[in-house]
């Protein structure tokens, strides 16, 4: 979970988050003493010797924008009973959802396009700002959409990549929200198989897209309800969206592709989701939501 508290002035665009704090379960702790974890501690930009769980202020602590402060603090927070572990994507996905989400409402606050003002807190960072415009050229941003469509964008920093996905959404009468294409943008730096990344943006963007709509576990009694995919749901062949992907060429060194879609995909499609109707998502999972009714 992460909570944001930020104190922002629009003369033009200036934005300055003044407090952020993320809550949850010190995983790190349960993995630090494994042969995973004491590899990547001791290799280059690896996790850092202080273990304070890094991976849960991901996204939020180093985000792309161009901000004058930025104070972002973790707070342990362990669920009685539940075990806990790691998750694709791991803290982005929360963390992503929370800041693009309410950048976009920064944007709607100083009555700006949340492209452009996007734009404006990027002019020290050209690659968050090329996968930006590439993603917003590529998923027709400005053309315009029938009644109840919305298109949402997001941009995100995680795993050493620079990433960007636009979603088309369409919001029934009955809350019901289809989503018709998600375009992706990336640069995580040299492209050693091209197919490979496509392969991962579609299959993240619809992992992702599946726990931004459904994804739930409940308990009750202190047992999960959930037993299987019946009551679990993913998404279904005939929900998938077209999923594009446009590739930055780089000669930046490799860096991560798997997890990053997943993070992008929840606040792209929630700001969609405004855009089609005016109302903000700010609890996941979307479905059962009066917001979107």
């Amino acid at each position: 979970m992460l909570e944001t508290r930020r104190i922002c002035s629009f003369s033009e665009v200036n934005c300055a988050p003044s407090h952020s704090r993320a809550a949850g379960p010190k995983w790190w702790r349960k993995l630090h003493q494994t042969a995973v974890a004491k590899r990547f501690r001791y290799s280059r930009g690896g996790i850092p010797k202080i273990l304070i769980n890094p991976d849960a202020v991901a996204g939020a602590a180093q985000p792309p924008y161009e901000l004058p402060n930025i104070h972002v603090e973790f707070v342990r927070v362990e669920p009685p009973v539940i075990p806990t572990s790691l998750w694709r994507g791991v803290g982005p996905t929360h963390n992503i959802f929370v800041v693009e989400s309410f950048i976009d409402e920064l944007a709607h606050t100083a009555k700006r396009d949340p492209v452009e003002y996007r734009k404006s807190l990027l002019a020290q960072n050209p690659r968050a700002l090329g996968v930006l415009m590439l993603a917003a050229k590529k998923g027709d941003w400005g053309r315009p959409l029938p009644a109840r469509w919305g298109r949402g964008v997001a941009l995100q920093f995680a795993y050493g990549s620079f990433a960007a996905q636009v979603a088309e959404v369409e919001v029934g009468v009955d809350g019901q929200i289809r989503v018709h294409r998600i375009v992706c943008a990336i640069d995580c730096g040299m492209v050693v198989n091209p197919n490979t990344i496509a392969a991962q943006m579609e299959g993240g963007a619809l992992f992702g897209l599946t726990a931004a709509l459904y994804g739930e576990i409940t308990l009750k009694k202190g047992r999960v309800v959930q037993s299987n995919f019946n009551d679990y749901r993913p998404m279904r062949m005939n929900e998938a969206p077209i999923v594009e992907t446009h590739v930055v060429q780089s000669s930046e060194p490799p860096s991560g592709v798997g997890e990053v879609p997943t993070a992008t995909v929840s606040p792209a499609v929630a700001n969609a989701v405004f855009a089609a109707t005016g109302k903000r998502i700010r609890k996941l999972p979307i479905k059962g939501l009066d917001a979107v009714r």
